[in-house]
């Protein structure tokens, strides 16, 4: 399987540096992700995702840990963390890093333990790929949560990216296909992957969470149209 972000992830981790993993969609050209990016501490995180932290409680998953940002900050207040992601290479860089716990698995495709808190970061709705995938990330979730657990959750609506200067849109936001759900192709070096993530406004994000049977309040709002959402067992 082809895991750029697991090779820039261990050759930031060996080196100290590493290329930009390139990035486009079926929206945009030639963006670039800093590998720094996952290696942040805390107070270099925005403050969506330092209110997810101040917000976790109890049994602690992290899903889609990558190099283990989150799960490390946790795990040094003290938290029962465990963190996981589909990358062979990014959990054995969490290990090397010295995080605790850790289950390199598809979230999909891990089930046995419950938790107190489910957290999904960095646009943690893009996991689910599409409106669908997310009803399915959600109902998945449910079978992970503890009776009084709660899923922390953070995404943006991209409106923004179809304003023309006069407030038009360049896109027909009444489509059958949502805006929010984009193709990604990324690349580090010569590893390529293609995969669905999923950008989705809060008022969707509530309606799907309805619609899987959990109910859903805003957390947090950031300043570019992303905010964190708490999600628990209705």
């Amino acid at each position: 399987m082809n895991d750029p972000f697991g090779l820039a992830i261990n050759d930031f981790y060996r080196k100290g540096k590493a290329p930009d993993i390139k990035v486009d969609s079926n929206y945009t050209k030639d963006e670039r992700i800093s590998v720094s990016h996952f290696f942040r501490d805390e107070n270099e995180m925005p403050e969506i995702e330092k209110a997810a932290l101040k917000k976790c409680k109890g049994k602690v998953l992290d899903v889609g840990a990558a190099a283990g940002c989150h799960s490390l900050a946790l795990q040094k207040k003290g938290f029962n963390i465990t963190a996981l992601d589909k990358s062979e290479l990014s959990v054995e860089v969490m290990k090397k890093r010295g995080i605790q716990k850790f289950i390199c698995s598809d979230i999909f495709e891990y089930s046995g333990n419950t938790f107190d808190t489910v957290l999904l970061l960095m646009n943690g709705t893009g996991i689910g790929g599409t409106l669908e995938g997310l009803k399915k990330l959600f109902r998945h979730l449910k079978t992970l949560l503890s009776e009084n657990g709660q899923i922390l959750i953070d995404s943006s609506d991209i409106k923004y990216l179809f304003e023309e200067d006069d407030g038009s849109l360049w896109i027909d936001l009444a489509s059958d296909k949502y805006y929010g759900e984009m193709k990604y192709k990324v690349k580090y070096k010569n590893e390529t992957d293609e995969f669905n993530w999923l950008f989705i406004d809060y008022d969707l994000l509530n309606k799907t969470a309805l619609d899987t049977g959990l109910k859903c309040e805003l957390a947090a709002s950031g300043n570019h149209f992303d905010y964190l959402a708490r999600i628990s067992l209705k």
